[in-house]
This record gives C-alpha cells, structure tokens and sequence, in this order.
C-alpha cells in the first residue's frame, strides 16, 4: 500500500528559511585571520565568544577586524608576533579607555565618511558631559561607557531590532545598570525606574502600540549625554512631544507657583516614569483629581478646579447623549451621516478643553465646552429628527399596510358574493328546466 504524503510541520518548514536569515545576519570572515583562528579554536569560553560574536558584528560588515581594535599582526600565527607590543598591540583595553578608543574613528569625521557621510562624530564629547562621562572621569569602574550600552563584539547597527539601543530594548539596556539595586548600591538613584516605568502609557505605546516614536530613557535623558533633567527643564523635555499643553502650562498662574515652590512642571501632577494615561478624573475635587493635593477645600482654587471639572463632565455627557440618539438613528437605517461629521467638532472641542486644563483658567474651559455643547445640540436634534421622520414613515407604512389589507378583504368579500349570485342563478337555470 502506497504511503500517504503528509505535509511537513510549518516549523520544519521554517528551518532553511531560519538557516538562511542567519547566514545573511552573519558576516563571512577573513580566513586568514589568525585572531578569529587562534581564539576559535582555543576551546576556553572567555577568549572563543569574542569570535563567535564578531560574525554579528556591524564592523565585520564593513572590513573593520580585531586589529583595529586590539592591534597586533592577524597575518601571524604565531602567538608573540601576533601580539607583539611593537605591533601596536593593547588586548582588553582598560575600562576608562573605551570612549577614546571607540573614538578613534568615531570622532574622526574623514574616516567616518567613508561609510556614511551624515554619523555624527560628536559623541565621544557629547558623552565627556553626562554623567557616565563624568563619573569614568572621576575613576569610577562601574559608569557606563560605549560598550556598557553598544555590546562589545557583537554592536549592531542602531535599526537593527536585535540592537541594545533599538527603542523597544533602550529600557533593558538602562535597567541592566539602572534596575540592579546591588549594583547601584551607594549612587544614592533610585533602582525602581525599570519598573515604574514599564507601566506607564510611554511604554505601553511602544511595545503594545509599535510607537516607536514613544519617549523610552533616552529620549527624556539624553543618549550619549545622559543626564536627570533639572526642575527648570523638566517642562522642555516633556514638552517636546506635548508642546500644546506646554504653551498653556507657560501662561497659567501654575507656572510662577511651581517656580516660586520648587516643584517640577508636569511631573508634579503626571509624575516621571511611571506616566499613567490621563483622564477627566485627573481634574477637579474628588479623591482620584491631582488638584486637592496643593488646593485646599474651599480655596480659589479649589473652586476654580471643580468648575473645570463640571464643564468637562457636561460636555462630555452632552456628547455621549448625542451620540447615542445618533446610534439609534443610524442602526434604524436613517442617513445621518452629515450630523455625525458635524458632530466631530464637539470631540474636537472636548479635546482642547482637556489640553487647555494646563491653563488653570475655568473660564477658558467653559468657552470652550459651551462651544462644544451647541455643536451636540445641533447633533442631538437632528437625531431626534430622523428618528421622528422613522417614526412618521412606521406610521405611514401601517395606515398603508392597512388600507391595503381593507382592500383585499373587500376584494375577498366581493369575489365571495360574486360566486353566490352565480352559484343561485345555476340553481334557478336547473329548477326552471
């Protein structure tokens, strides 16, 4: 009996396709270096993974090897010529040389044309000025350096997803150093960033969202020039991305208020890393609003706070209430796709007025949300209408339907009385014969 074919598993499927995505990934190597040689075959895992990494290397790829780094004759198989110090050779650098080590080409602006003419060459110096720069300085062994975030051997190219510094992996490389309370022990930081900030919006924007535009560590402190932002700056970090609520922010009485008491601005009410989504609830008296933690009952600005909270809450509702009717409308079958358009301007208006919050003026909040209410209004009725105008037709259809099934039952009583009158003149004709 001939055997059935049966198709293979989808996993077996995949495999040369795996096989050949790794032999792309991989750069072919030199076969005369005696550096991969030497290291590949020594057998002892501290000197073979250099060179079991290096074929992921973003340097391999571009014809840069370990003498470039390390120095040495890759022509030589013999261990003292090929790491003679009269050939330059420096094995594992010192911790505090790796920046003017990666430096060497990276701040060298010819030679890094020579593979994109628009890399920056300023990092080394931009680096010198954070923290970690500062702190390498000082002699500090454990400040992050090059490689602390790049990996060592295996750097791959900043879009690479496989790269520490891809944005989805920015967090993790930070939190390697930042996340280790054992190793940030006497840096007086706190290790509880990581993860604080895997539950803010931020992160769920770029990880469950694929935003990778989402603000991660880098992008509020800096790459390369990593530094904690100061009370004074804290408003431009944030408002490079929420410019809007920035500008209304600079004009409120908030703004001075801040400044005289030394408060941050937006990480005083939004907080820093674990940046929760906002929401109405942020705003007004109740136990959830952010205002009753400096506004004391009874207080202007107490007030001023539930004020803003009431012209949200009746918009809001006023355009949940057209909506609905709306809906209604709709699912009915009735065209009301002009007073839905309309009705956007209301969601619009919803939106400035919780962005224009940052302004602490009720008043420019009640502007706003009245403007909103007369856009559902008009919305509103025009629901209503359109579920009249259904009401009206029901109402035609059934007096039709009616009059329709009156005629037939007339019809059916004539036809009735039609076949009497002959069936009584037959019985006449057979009675008079």
């Amino acid at each position: 009996m001939p055997r059935r074919w049966r198709p293979l598993p989808i996993s077996l499927l995949a495999v040369p396709f795996l096989f050949l995505a790794d032999q792309v990934e991989a750069q072919k190597l030199p076969e005369e270096n005696s550096c991969l040689q030497c290291h590949q075959g020594l057998g002892d895992p501290r000197v073979m993974s250099p060179a079991e990494k290096f074929p992921q290397d973003i340097h391999g790829s571009k014809g840069i090897f370990c003498q470039d780094c390390h120095g040495g004759d890759p022509a030589s198989l013999d261990p003292q010529q090929a790491m003679s110090r009269a050939k330059k050779f420096v094995g594992k650098p010192r911790h505090q040389a790796i920046p003017a080590l990666c430096g060497k080409c990276h701040s060298d602006a010819d030679y890094m044309k020579r593979f994109n003419p628009t890399l920056r060459v300023d990092q080394v110096q931009e680096y010198l000025t954070s923290v970690h720069g500062k702190r390498l300085k000082q002699g500090d062994q454990k400040a992050a350096t090059c490689i602390s975030c790049h990996d060592v051997h295996r750097i791959r190219a900043i879009k690479d997803q496989q790269a520490w510094t891809y944005p989805v992996k920015v967090v993790d490389t930070c939190g390697r150093c930042h996340g280790d309370p054992k190793y940030m022990a006497g840096y007086k930081i706190p290790t509880d960033v990581v993860a604080k900030y895997k539950q803010s919006v931020h992160y769920e924007a770029l990880t469950k969202k694929g935003d990778l535009s989402a603000p991660t560590c880098n992008v509020c402190h800096g790459n390369h020039g990593a530094t904690p932002p100061g009370v004074g700056s804290v408003a431009n970090v944030c408002g490079t991305c929420h410019s809007v609520p920035a500008e209304f922010f600079a004009k409120s009485p908030h703004q001075q208020a801040f400044a005289s008491m030394g408060l941050a601005p937006c990480v005083t009410c939004h907080s820093n890393h674990d940046v929760v989504k906002t929401g109405d609830e942020m705003v007004g008296t109740t136990d959830k609003a952010v205002c009753v933690t400096c506004h004391q009952a009874d207080s202007g600005g107490f007030r001023q706070a539930a004020a803003m909270r009431a012209s949200l809450d009746g918009l809001r509702e006023s355009l949940t209430r057209a909506t609905a009717v709306l809906d209604q409308a709709e699912h009915a079958g009735m065209e009301i796709s002009q007073a839905r358009f309309e009705l956007r301007g209301a969601s619009d208006a919803l939106l400035k007025a919780r962005a224009a919050i940052h302004l602490a003026d009720a008043a420019a909040i009640q502007k706003l949300t009245e403007e909103g209410k007369q856009i559902t209004a008009v919305a509103h009725a025009k629901g209503l209408k359109a579920l009249e105008d259904l009401l009206f037709r029901h109402r035609g259809l059934w007096v039709s339907v009616g009059i329709i099934v009156l005629v037939i039952v007339g019809l059916v009583l004539k036809i009735r009385e039609i076949d009497q009158r002959r069936h009584q003149e037959r019985a006449a004709d057979r009675r008079s014969t």
